[in-house]
């Protein structure tokens, strides 16, 4: 049985990745894929299914990486955390901000896409569902800070998912706006400053 040819699986998705960023999902063509890879259609059909099959492979790995980092930072359990510990974890910290952007920067292309490029495909609601998935994590070391009595008890998930959603749109924008990294460096700081959580769930100090 013949192998196939996978060499050319490079070629194509940096091609797709092009097209995507410079015309959107839905108005990307195909036809410019393949004379940007220098395959054939047929080529490519053996390999994806269609379009949004291949948009999907080229934010695969973003994707993963974001939801690896997501989970490993969200399944923590918070009843085995100190008080203290519980309440750091609402520290707006320069380095872990600067790690976050850091993070996304080194896949800003393809994070662009995801939030910028994706209608038509099963990513179109990604900034959505990415504040949602966050959104369940941080309801959890909420509710156990306000079952010790270390902050204020009446912030309901829809008012969390508001506020990170608040928060999550300060991160996404340089991305849709292009920022350099200089400007995203001086942004994250602006960032720390402007969200005081500790301040809006009356955090005990």
């Amino acid at each position: 049985m013949a192998v196939a040819d996978r060499s050319i699986d490079p070629r194509i998705l940096e091609s797709a990745r092009a097209e995507f960023l410079a015309s959107g999902f839905e108005k990307a063509s195909l036809k410019t894929i393949c004379e940007g890879a220098g395959v054939t259609t047929g080529a490519l059909y053996k390999r994806y299914k269609g379009k949004e099959d291949l948009f999907s492979a080229v934010v695969e790995q973003t994707v993963s990486d974001l939801y690896e980092v997501a989970h490993a930072r969200g399944d923590k359990d918070p009843a085995v955390m100190s008080d203290q510990e519980l309440i750091k974890a609402w520290d707006m910290d320069g380095a872990d901000m600067m790690w976050w952007f850091r993070f996304l920067y080194d896949r800003r292309d393809d994070f662009y896409l995801l939030l910028s490029c994706s209608q038509g495909t099963r990513y179109a609601n990604f900034p959505h569902d990415w504040v949602e998935l966050l959104t369940k994590a941080t309801s959890a070391y909420l509710a156990e800070a306000q079952r010790r009595g270390l902050c204020r008890n009446d912030v309901e998930p829809a008012e969390l998912h508001i506020l990170l959603s608040a928060f999550w749109t300060t991160i996404y924008e340089p991305f849709i706006h292009h920022f350099t990294w200089e400007q995203i460096e001086a942004h994250c700081r602006i960032v720390c400053g402007l969200f005081n959580w500790h301040g809006a769930l009356h955090f005990q100090k």
